[in-house]
């Protein structure tokens, strides 16, 4: 199982880095999501792939499933879903202010003397 779980890591961390290397910044966008959740998966094959009981103390339960790895990654989700959403935004306002969501050829000298 954590041969599978690498190979789909390995292939989100690929096309996220390709996605974050291109010029429109959705695309870039879309690079650092896939980046997290590729991260995501990389904490829960590390944590181990094992099976058990909730981590609940109870008779008869001899393996317990680690829950810190779990919450870790849940925090993370949340907080790269508020970076996504403010990556969104920006993004959004920098289409409006050009009128393009490529990043290639924007020069601050030249909007500073189109002003």
């Amino acid at each position: 199982m954590e041969w599978i779980m690498a190979i789909a890591v390995g292939a989100l961390f690929m096309i996220g880095v390709y996605l974050i290397l291109s010029k429109g910044l959705l695309r870039i966008i879309l690079g650092t999501s896939l980046l997290t959740h590729g991260v995501h998966l990389l904490l829960m094959t590390m944590a181990g792939l094992k099976r058990g009981a909730a981590p609940v103390l109870s008779d008869g339960v001899e393996s317990y499933a680690d829950p810190l790895p779990q919450a870790l990654i849940l925090t993370s989700i949340v907080i790269s879903f508020g970076i996504t959403a403010l990556y969104f935004v920006l993004a959004y306002r920098a289409y409006q202010t050009r009128g393009t969501d490529e990043i290639d050829g924007y020069d601050v000298e030249d909007k500073e003397a189109n002003s």
